[in-house]
């Protein structure tokens, strides 16, 4: 399968997924952690992708939503952002929000 299918296989089969630098447990990076964390406590199920742990997603995945950094937040199929704006959402509710209707669908 070709990457880029890969990543929008992923991107619209999971409600909720984050392709960060390890993985929600263990990760490789303080934005990666930062934005898991913030998922975490908005009270997401959410899945994850180690781009680390797939080169040809790390080198792809800024082509696929036009984003150059990394972690990537998408809610129901639709980037969200990275670390900055997934936490801001947090701070706001915002992410709560979006949480919460996924919740319901």
């Amino acid at each position: 399968m070709d990457v880029m299918e890969r990543i929008k296989q992923q991107v619209e089969s999971n409600p909720i997924v984050i392709f960060m630098k390890g993985t929600p447990q263990m990760p490789q990076c303080g934005f990666s952690s930062r934005a898991a964390q913030a998922l975490k406590a908005a009270g997401a199920e959410f899945a994850h992708v180690n781009v680390l742990e797939d080169p040809e997603i790390f080198q792809n995945l800024p082509r696929y939503a036009n984003w150059p950094t990394f972690p990537q937040v998408y809610i129901k199929g639709e980037l969200i952002g990275g670390c900055d704006i997934t936490l801001e959402l947090y701070q706001s509710g915002e992410l709560q929000k979006m949480v919460a209707a996924v919740k319901q669908a």
